[in-house]
């Protein structure tokens, strides 16, 4: 068992008092970055007392790149469930894909983040073994991380109506209509995706090219963009079929939903951010993941259990 290996699992074996300590030190060792002293880890807990889960998430997934040990701390040491698949749990299947990197290569820059509760979204713009798009969520437990999933997907040209994967609004607002939102998506995804009764689509989005603006690598704007790339698969006997909603996260005008369904044939994993505005959908960006066989998972958590 190599040297970063051991330092993971001892964190389990050392008392409370210390943990952050050892967290440091570990994520030092796994990102390449200088040792920090216990001076340092001191300043790192007071300060952590006084940020928002959102920053602290969005630190500690910026640090992939920027190799700043200190964020690790925001992790529960003892505690660390994973549903990447491709994952082991804990700290040490963490640090077991990071030796694997090549050194230099993360690229970590986040687009967007938001909070609803104990959980954290954020939308970022990966190199990581490869250009990614993706989405993490984060669950935090007695002020610390203890809950991870994700959903990535290889980022592409730009779409027919010339957007990215990542552009787009980014501010958080009308937070007093956060619950109001949130309803909003789980009915249309209820209604228009696993129903698919499409004659109620205008009650979720406007008419127009312009009212409905699409992330999605192969999709245009408006219902018209919809409309085709759907009719499209369904020409080659490929339709998308959303078969389960786990999870509406949100925080004012942004909405996250977590199903799950078949996409080309494959069992899929869909994250589907969606902006609201006046009671309306405006805005879209996804990713969609192959959920491998069970056989292949490095966790026994799977890929949703909220």
């Amino acid at each position: 068992m190599n040297t970063i290996t051991n330092k993971i699992i001892a964190v389990n074996s050392i008392s409370a008092a210390r943990k952050s300590i050892v967290s440091a030190l570990v994520t030092s060792a796994l990102l390449g970055g200088a040792l920090v002293s216990g001076n340092s880890v001191a300043a790192t807990e007071k300060s952590q007392a006084e940020m928002s889960y959102k920053q602290q998430v969005v630190e500690l997934v910026s640090s992939i790149e920027t190799g700043n040990p200190a964020p690790i701390g925001y992790i529960n040491p003892s505690k660390y469930i994973q549903h990447n698949l491709a994952v082991a749990d804990g700290l040490a299947g963490f640090g077991a894909v990071m030796q694997q990197l090549p050194k230099g290569s993360a690229k970590a820059q986040v687009k967007r983040a938001f909070q609803d509760g104990n959980y954290v979204v954020t939308h970022t713009e990966y190199n990581f073994f490869g250009p990614k798009a993706g989405f993490d969520i984060f669950r935090f437990e007695d002020g610390k991380i203890v809950e991870h999933w994700d959903n990535l997907q290889t980022i592409a040209a730009a779409n027919p109506s010339g957007h990215s994967q990542f552009d787009g609004a980014t501010t958080v607002t009308d937070l007093d209509k956060t619950e109001q939102n949130k309803t909003l998506v789980a009915d249309f995804v209820n209604t228009i995706l696993i129903k698919g009764d499409m004659a109620k689509i205008g009650q979720f989005i406007g008419s127009e090219d312009t009212d409905y603006i699409q992330h999605n690598p192969n999709i245009g704007d408006g219902l018209s963009g919809l409309g085709k790339a759907l009719g499209e698969l369904a020409k080659m006997d490929m339709p998308m079929v959303v078969k389960t909603n786990h999870k509406v996260l949100g925080e004012g005008n942004f909405v996250l939903s977590i199903s799950e369904g078949t996409f080309m044939q494959q069992h899929v994993a869909f994250y589907d951010l969606f902006r609201v505005k006046n009671n309306m959908i405006v805005e879209h960006w996804d990713t969609i993941e192959t959920i491998p066989a069970k056989t292949d998972w490095k966790n026994s958590n799977g890929k949703f259990g909220f």
